[in-house]
């Protein structure tokens, strides 16, 4: 009884610290605010968010969303939408947790830009500098007699092209190339840890010659071994020293700890036979083999502003220098040569071409207007798998963040990206 008594003064004495309250509270840590007129929106012009926003909800092409959108330094509208869980009916929240996806890989880059001030890295070093695994990697060429063709590398890819998606690897699941098939068949990604993976692809193939086109690939996941490599330190833990925590990032990990499971939205799919949303994948609830630095980490709303805002100011956010403005600005500048930009290169929305290029893990829009894209030119941008989006407009000095988790679209449904863009382009002054 008196172990009892004695425990739960302990519980009392930990709940009521200092160092408890500050962990309770930094969850809900207030964002800088401000109403959308004060900022230079037209009155009322944001309404149109919640109205375009709450019907794709209403029809059920969503189940939850929360957008964020920021001017100077501001958040003047942070809401949600629908729900968290169709089958529980938990409502989403500004605090929403969703796994981000592909907009983990500017993340990963930022951690690299890190090491390139530190002097670790150069964009003209062959990767192999860096990755020794690397040395002997040849490019296919076609085929003969039902063989896979191999040629050497015009020159070997290098770190530039690597955090461009312009070295020559691919991801294997977005194409049907025979090297796509290979990469299938070798499935780097499910390696059980990061220097298993870099074996894997040490074997295969690169697709092309580098720096002739853009391919989606593992590229950001081969960033996330070398941030390892390079610092000494974990790819996670250098991540949460030297960027979340700074920057007050407090949800944004490889895995959702068991205290914040119930704050996490389903990852739904569209499913033909009941043509609705259904379940598409477990949460990642214990820390990966493979922490993946190209679509591996969870994070809400307001965390990804805190990085998103960070980037706009060149690099500082709430007095925390995370890089210099020469660094950003080389994240958000067209590094991709002439005949990338030509080649008909692309992914969904993200296609290139003199109008839309692309930097160190970020798009960057060049010509808004050939572009079909409604935001200010120099808008650097990316979004994830389950539709998470967001966008950084230097122009407009305009942020915004958008969390839904649904992978692939959904018939006759609106696009949500495209809502946003169309509502926040109107409100701004002309």
């Amino acid at each position: 009884m008196r172990a009892q008594k004695l425990s739960i003064v302990l519980v009392a004495l930990i709940l009521s610290s200092p160092l408890h309250a500050q962990t309770r509270v930094a969850t809900l840590a207030p964002l800088p605010t401000a109403t959308p007129e004060s900022v230079g929106f037209a009155s009322g012009a944001l309404d149109k968010m919640d109205a375009g926003m709450q019907e794709l909800v209403d029809k059920k092409q969503l189940a939850g969303i929360v957008t964020l959108v920021a001017r100077h330094g501001k958040v003047v509208q942070h809401k949600a939408y629908g729900v968290a869980s169709l089958e529980t009916g938990a409502p989403m929240k500004l605090d929403t947790i969703g796994r981000i996806y592909s907009m983990s890989k500017p993340i990963t880059g930022v951690a690299m830009m890190m090491l390139y001030e530190e002097g670790k890295w150069k964009p003209a070093d062959p990767i192999a500098k860096h990755i020794p695994e690397f040395a002997n990697l040849k490019v296919y060429a076609g085929e003969k007699d039902g063989q896979p063709v191999l040629e050497d590398p015009v020159h070997p890819p290098t770190m530039g092209e690597l955090m461009s998606h312009s070295a020559g690897f691919t991801y294997g699941v977005f194409g049907n190339t025979p090297v796509d098939v290979i990469y299938r068949a070798n499935n780097p990604l499910g390696a059980p840890s990061l220097q298993d993976m870099i074996d894997r692809l040490s074997k295969m193939p690169l697709l092309y010659q580098p720096g002739t086109k853009w391919v989606y690939s593992v590229s950001v996941d081969i960033q996330g071994y070398l941030v390892e490599k390079l610092s000494g330190r974990t790819f996670p833990e250098f991540l949460r020293t030297r960027l979340f925590e700074p920057l007050g990032m407090v949800d944004t990990a490889f895995y959702v700890p068991a205290d914040k499971v119930s704050r996490v939205a389903t990852v739904y799919a569209y499913d033909k036979a009941k043509a609705g949303l259904a379940p598409a994948e477990p949460i990642v609830t214990s820390p990966p083999g493979l922490p993946s630095g190209g679509g591996g980490l969870y994070g809400t709303a307001a965390d990804y502003f805190r990085f998103a805002q960070m980037m706009l100011n060149g690099g500082e956010f709430g007095g925390k220098r995370i890089l210099k403005k020469a660094s950003v600005d080389m994240m958000r500048t067209n590094v991709l040569s002439d005949a990338a930009l030509n080649s008909k290169s692309g992914i969904g929305p993200a296609q290139f071409s003199p109008a839309q290029g692309f930097g160190y893990d970020f798009a960057v829009v060049l010509d808004p207007d050939t572009a079909k894209r409604q935001v200010g030119k120099g808008t650097f941008w990316w979004w994830g798998i389950a539709g998470t989006w967001f966008w950084i407009d230097p122009t407009n000095d305009v942020v915004f963040v958008g969390i839904i988790q649904r992978r692939g679209g959904f018939p006759g449904a609106a696009n949500h990206e495209d809502i946003s863009r169309r509502v926040i382009a109107e409100a701004l002054p002309h």
